[in-house]
């Protein structure tokens, strides 16, 4: 079905086999249920806040100087549930029938449970998955919870009583100020260093704010962060609305967003740092938004092309024809690794946001269709 044979596509962008492909389309139908076999011409069943057109699945591709870009697919298990509650109790029998197929231990999950499922969850969602493709078949597993399952006056609490259950006792404090805690992530699986993920909201973020929020020991110097923010969001000279001087212009529509990453207890400081800009709210369209990711692709060393095929594999539209194909762009830091930058893409199953439009975008039936409309989000495997 549609997501399906996108995922295959960019599977071979990323260099991953037909083997390995059909294995993880296997698993995205397996996990999307009964969403897999809903026909596109019908609407979303559910508002999935996953994307701007509710499809509940989105693409990413992680790119380092001189290697392919790693692919990552997110998905919301439970997004056809008629409640909160079940998409969640949904979503964690998704995550553990995959750990249980890979081997994977689920402790750290457990331990949260109670906090970001109670009876009757707040939020505009329970519980995605992330899966990061490798070859072999066997992905790393990523948990993404919401920290305002029981109230957003109960964000920040849940989120500093989750940090301290994992043996993080002194990582709230080293997390700098904030309009919201959208997320908190969990990597499952076979990592290196497995990683608690604190997700932070900035209202009305200017670069130069931007490049003072890393809490990393030796982490990222504030310029580079800020040019980032500046390239990715457009505002060399102008703002995204109007005229503007360009150094101090904020991000007025969807907000930044930065990631703290922790993976070790002992001084409480993260170990990475990633800022996230909005780039669909600051383009005219996804023609404007590939080339500020290849602007910022070439600042970082990195080889555009794979983005530029990835985008060909998602959709047959023009670039000029709509705006959102490119959701985020990314900095990320990692203690001990180098600098990647990561371009979120969406599958734009359900509909295709018009050009120019709106913070709070209205979607469009969707005019690139590799399939008749009847198709549905997954697509029988070959």
């Amino acid at each position: 079905m549609f997501t399906t044979e996108q995922l295959r596509r960019l599977c071979a962008v990323a260099g991953l086999d037909r083997r390995d492909a059909n294995a993880y389309a296997s698993v995205l139908d397996e996990s999307l249920g009964v969403m897999a076999g809903r026909p596109l011409d019908q609407p979303p069943p559910s508002l999935s806040f996953l994307s701007d057109d509710h499809t509940p699945v989105e693409f990413s591709l992680a790119f380092l100087p001189g290697r392919a870009p790693s692919l990552r697919v997110l998905l919301e298990p439970g997004c056809g549930a008629g409640s909160l509650a079940e998409n969640g109790r949904i979503g964690l029998r998704a995550l553990r029938t995959m750990t249980r197929r890979w081997g994977f231990a689920s402790d750290r999950l457990d331990l949260l449970e109670d906090l970001f499922f109670p009876l009757s969850p707040q939020g505009p969602l329970a519980v995605w998955c992330a899966l990061e493709l490798r070859p072999g078949g066997v992905p790393r597993l990523k948990a993404y919870l919401n920290p305002a399952a029981s109230g957003p006056e109960r964000a920040a609490a849940t989120v500093r009583q989750a940090l301290e259950r994992l043996g993080h006792r002194e990582a709230f404090a080293a997390l700098p100020p904030a309009d919201g805690y959208p997320f908190f992530a969990l990597d499952l699986g076979d990592w290196e260093a497995p990683r608690v993920k604190v997700y932070l909201r900035h209202d009305d973020l200017a670069a130069s704010e931007a490049g003072g929020l890393s809490r990393m020991d030796s982490g990222p110097e504030p310029e580079t962060v800020a040019d980032f923010f500046r390239t990715a969001a457009g505002v060399h000279g102008r703002t995204p609305s109007g005229p503007g001087t360009g150094q101090d212009l904020r991000l007025g529509r969807r907000p930044a967003l930065t990631c703290h990453s922790f993976t070790e207890t002992t001084t409480g400081l993260p170990s990475g740092f990633t800022l996230h800009i909005p780039v669909r709210d600051y383009v005219r369209d996804d023609a404007e938004a590939h080339a500020r990711a290849v602007a910022v692709l070439g600042r970082h060393g990195m080889d555009p092309t794979p983005l530029t095929r990835a985008l060909a594999a998602v959709t047959a539209r023009r670039p000029e024809d709509g705006t959102g194909l490119i959701a985020y762009l990314a900095l990320v830091h990692e203690r001990g690794r180098p600098p990647r930058v990561t371009a979120y893409v969406s599958s734009e199953a359900y509909g295709v946001r018009p050009p120019a439009g709106p913070a709070s975008p209205r979607t469009v039936p969707s005019a690139h269709r590799r399939a008749p409309a009847s198709e549905t989000v997954q697509q029988s495997q070959q």
